[in-house]
């Protein structure tokens, strides 16, 4: 099981996971959800293929209550004053940027009207620009490059904050935050060529034929000098995962 998930079914104990909304979904969380003894669950995603594409692979084992939707939280009107006794923000505050670009802010406070219990936030620590580590040299280079490629198909990165600010916000804006941890990320083989190939990726995007010819290179470069490193000094340890635990002040 994700070791992520796997700490808040600890932090959860024997608390009845009642009605589940995970506020940003995708194939990970929501697969994880569904198998918890909740009483119904609502998954919701910003982008409409996700949606139709989660309802085809979930869909013939979803309960009558159980719901897949599609929507946008700058919207005020979106689920109403709709209550979850257990709420999941999965790395939605980094990948909300592409739907909602600055409402980073306002997203937790936002959330709240819809908590009844328990909010657990999991997010991603920003990667520093620079690292005086090679192996954190070459992640960080991976990152640099990726996010490039992401702006020149005209496409939004994620915009991830770190564990010390969303703690200050949740308190800012009406929760008490119970527990957190952290959990240091490795990067092998698989983690540094899924990275790569978002930069293969998006090239499709890109009209100019001698700026993708180089960047192919660039990318391909890059591969060779990370993977031969993985196969010299094993895995490259950067960085950090974390979990927050948090209730609304009311409780």
């Amino acid at each position: 099981m994700d070791l992520l998930f796997s700490q808040i079914e600890t932090w959860n104990n024997k608390r009845q996971w009642g009605s589940f909304l995970d506020a940003g979904t995708g194939r990970h969380s929501l697969k994880w959800m569904s198998r918890l003894p909740t009483r119904r669950w609502t998954a919701v995603t910003g982008d409409i293929n996700r949606a139709n594409a989660l309802q085809s692979e979930f869909g013939k084992s979803m309960r009558p209550d159980d719901n897949i939707c599609h929507g946008n939280w700058l919207d005020e009107g979106f689920l109403g004053e709709e209550k979850y006794d257990t709420v999941l923000a999965d790395y939605l505050l980094g990948a909300i940027d592409g739907f909602a670009p600055y409402f980073q802010g306002r997203l937790f406070r936002r959330l709240k009207r819809h908590v009844e219990q328990k909010l657990y936030v999991v997010g991603l620590e920003p990667i520093p620009v620079y690292s005086p580590d090679p192996g954190g040299r070459i992640v960080t280079e991976i990152s640099n490059l990726r996010d490039a490629h992401i702006r020149l198909a005209n496409h939004r990165c994620y915009r991830e904050y770190p564990m010390t600010w969303v703690q200050k916000n949740l308190e800012d804006t009406g929760y008490e935050v119970l527990k957190a941890a952290t959990f240091p990320i490795r990067y092998g083989k698989k983690k540094i060529n899924a990275q790569l190939d978002v930069c293969i990726q998006k090239l499709k995007f890109m009209q100019n034929d001698s700026l993708k010819e180089a960047l192919m290179g660039r990318t391909n470069k890059l591969r060779l000098k990370a993977l031969s490193h993985v196969d010299k000094n094993g895995p490259i340890s950067f960085g950090f995962d974390y979990v927050l635990s948090a209730v609304p002040k009311h409780i």
